[in-house]
């Protein structure tokens, strides 16, 4: 009488058809190519096209590292740099003390967490486009929502636009409103995946709530703070659609993001090598910055 064996009764591991080894890079073979068409290839033609000499859009000639040297002598692209870290550094800070404020608001009061959740995000989920215009409304001087305010209670109507400081102010009011829900959302997600020993104990020992943040939810906190602060400030570096419909960099200069100014040189000015050089070099700031954030996210609490 004979047994009926079965694949692997003796032990031995199964073998897998070359079909099992090859499905998982044929799986990822969409992905990687989306990159290599999104990230690398766009990367590479940049970094030739920024060594370039260019007229009516066609090589001239190849100038080596010329266009970088012109952006680091040229005052329009270093103010343009100051105005993007401005701006970066007041929005992300705005937006990272009111969303952590709400997230630990919120965090207590368990009740209200879908709906306040619920309301924040409608900011996010609002074409950028569409932000600007709505804002450029608010703002106008003529008939903006402020303007008819100003009127309704006997006021002259703010003149946002056209003043630097206001416009520049009235950008970051813009960029706070639309994404502190961002930093709400990681930052309530980190608070929520804490310990709570901690926080018994401190109970336990009678802190207070200022002591128990400081001691515990800030430490705690911290490896999610710097990944929102970080995921947000390359946001921030690259913002243009909204810059561009509210006040495409005016009025002169005064908000004038790298974006802006690149976007001038590349289309208005037709200096294809120099905007790509000016470009280029965003382009690598924002790749060493994911790279921290990928190591922030990956770094296991001690």
């Amino acid at each position: 009488m004979t047994t009926a064996m079965t694949p692997g009764a003796t032990g031995r591991p199964l073998r897998g058809s070359g079909l099992d080894r090859v499905l998982p890079y044929l799986m990822l073979a969409p992905t990687l190519f989306l990159v290599l068409g999104v990230i690398v290839y766009p990367l590479i033609d940049g970094l030739r096209s920024s060594t370039g000499f260019y007229r009516f859009g066609r090589e001239v000639r190849s100038v080596g590292l010329d266009n970088y040297r012109q952006a680091f002598a040229d005052p329009a692209f270093l103010e343009a740099l100051f105005t993007t870290a401005r701006f970066m550094i007041l929005a992300v800070t705005i937006e990272t003390v009111l969303g952590l404020g709400l997230a630990l608001l919120v965090a207590r009061e368990r009740r209200l967490i879908r709906r306040i959740r619920a309301t924040l995000i409608l900011p996010m989920i609002v074409t950028p486009v569409v932000v600007g215009i709505v804002f450029r409304l608010i703002y106008a001087s003529d008939v903006g929502l402020l303007a008819s305010l100003a009127h309704a209670v006997g006021l002259d109507p703010p003149q946002i636009l056209s003043n630097g400081t206001s416009a520049f102010l009235g950008l970051v009011f813009l960029d706070v409103w639309e994404w502190t829900p961002l930093l709400f959302l990681i930052l309530l997600a980190g608070i929520q995946s804490m310990p709570v020993e901690p926080f018994e104990a401190a109970l336990v020992d009678g802190a207070s709530s200022w002591r128990t943040f400081v001691d515990h939810t800030l430490p705690l906190l911290r490896p999610t703070i710097l990944v929102a602060v970080t995921l947000r400030s390359i946001d921030a570096l690259t913002t243009f659609d909204q810059v561009y419909v509210l006040t495409r960099g005016g009025p002169g200069t005064s908000t004038q993001l790298i974006s802006i100014y690149g976007y001038q040189t590349f289309f208005q000015f037709q200096q294809v090598g120099y905007a790509a050089a000016m470009l280029f070099m965003v382009a690598l700031v924002v790749l060493v910055a994911a790279g921290f954030a990928v190591g922030l996210m990956r770094r296991r609490p001690t």
